[in-house]
């Protein structure tokens, strides 16, 4: 039966605007047991096996942050009781969350754990810290999403059994990633001239939003050892800004760039209008109200509830058309209630489907630039765009976000954050 009421309440809340309305009113109240954020901060982002962070290993760049956050936050250490890791790639992730953990100067009783639903992952470990504290296991605990793409290639799907293989769906797990935005591409007419747009958008919004200086408030330097690739000397360099926005990125100049999968048809995908490959990690601090209150931490802002979907593999960017509408209804709002929304730019394909399919208002949208300008961490991306959310209902002033991916494999997550700026 609640998947029904779940239904009709999404259904009413678009069809009703006093009925969305009411929830957004009790979205917006503040209540003992409100799961609370009181730090939020991201590492530059840096293109993978060329930018800052190219020669920082999965560990250093995990232990860097979680000093970060233990320094920042004035969060006493021997409180946090959990830190869950969102990771793709690295390999025996297990050990190296709780190994890094200890050596960022946490205590032997601060637990760890993984969260792998690829490019979700960052979403996945908030929900799992989240969940935890809202079933009284823990009272605090730290999500962090996490991806060194330049050390740990992404090498695609391994060899799997013939009953997968001979499956009609389970077989479409072997696409590419690529094959799946042509899909999205050919299967919705959505043509190169409309990827190329999106992209503009995409740089166009990061170069406004970095020149602004609208990411300072995201970003925490961080200090790496680098490589220098012409002289092979060692160095010290402290990054502090993210590489990838392409400054006068124009959808004529995106036009110029020759298809990346010339084998799938339409082969609109681009290295120019899809996301940058990228290293990069964010970190969240939550605990409940009263205990954050209790602490004299300060609140950011609140979780306030996130949810998964499935859908066909081969089409799997499509992903947020659905889990967004599933995640409003389960909260009881309507699209126009939500003032920012960020969408994972897998590739430009999805982003224009899913903008076009829930009706949304593209300056709404990534207002400072995706992943296709920012690039895309895999573990990391579902909590920098929380990161990035926070930050920028604070600049303008608003409250509700909705942050959302496609998920490789044929998934698609969503969740909802306020603002207590």
């Amino acid at each position: 039966m609640a998947s029904v009421r779940e239904r009709l309440t999404s259904v009413m809340g678009h069809l009703n605007p006093s009925s969305a309305s009411s929830g957004k009113t009790a979205l917006l109240q503040k209540n003992p047991d409100d799961i609370v954020i009181t730090f939020a901060a991201r590492t530059p982002l840096t293109k993978a096996r060329k930018g800052g962070l190219k020669d920082t290993r999965i560990d250093d760049l995990l232990i860097s942050l979680l000093e970060i956050v233990r320094e920042k936050s004035k969060i006493d250490p021997n409180l946090v009781e959990d830190v869950c890791l969102g990771n793709v790639l690295a390999g025996s992730q297990g050990y190296v969350a709780r190994a890094s953990v200890l050596a960022a100067g946490f205590p032997i009783s601060t637990a760890a754990s993984v969260a792998n639903r690829f490019c979700s992952s960052g979403l996945l470990a908030i929900q799992q810290i989240a969940n935890q504290i809202i079933a009284g296991s823990i009272e605090v605990g730290i999500a962090v999403g996490a991806e060194s793409m330049s050390t740990c290639p992404d090498d695609g799907a391994p060899q799997m059994s013939t009953r997968i293989t001979e499956h009609p769906i389970g077989k479409q797990n072997l696409m590419p990633m690529g094959h799946t935005s042509e899909n999205v591409a050919e299967q919705f007419n959505i043509s190169r001239e409309q990827h190329d747009a999106f992209a503009a958008r995409s740089f166009h919004k990061a170069e406004v939003a970095q020149k602004a200086g609208w990411f300072n408030d995201e970003i925490v330097p961080i200090t790496v050892q680098f490589t220098d690739p012409k002289t092979g000397e060692v160095m010290t360099k402290v990054i502090t800004a993210d590489d990838g926005p392409r400054y006068g990125t124009t959808p004529e100049s995106l036009s110029k760039i020759r298809a990346a999968f010339p084998q799938w048809s339409p082969s609109a995908t681009t290295g120019g209008n899809a996301s940058q490959i990228t290293d990069g990690a964010a970190a969240i601090l939550l605990m409940k109200r009263k205990k954050a209150e209790e602490l004299g931490q300060p609140i950011l802002g609140k979780f306030v509830g996130a949810t998964v979907v499935g859908l066909e593999p081969r089409i799997m960017g499509i992903g947020p058309s659905l889990a967004i509408p599933k995640v409003l209804g389960k909260v009881g709002l309507a699209i126009g209630d939500v003032d920012v929304f960020e969408i994972n730019e897998a590739f430009a394909s999805m982003g224009v489907y899913c903008v076009e399919k829930l009706g949304l208002d593209p300056a709404k949208v990534n207002p400072r630039g995706g992943a296709i300008a920012l690039g895309h961490p895999l573990g990391c991306t579902g909590a920098r765009q929380v990161v990035t959310a926070l930050s920028e209902l604070r600049r303008t002033n608003t409250r509700i976000a909705v942050t959302s991916m496609c998920v490789g494999t044929g998934m698609g997550m969503a969740g909802v954050f306020v603002s207590e700026h």
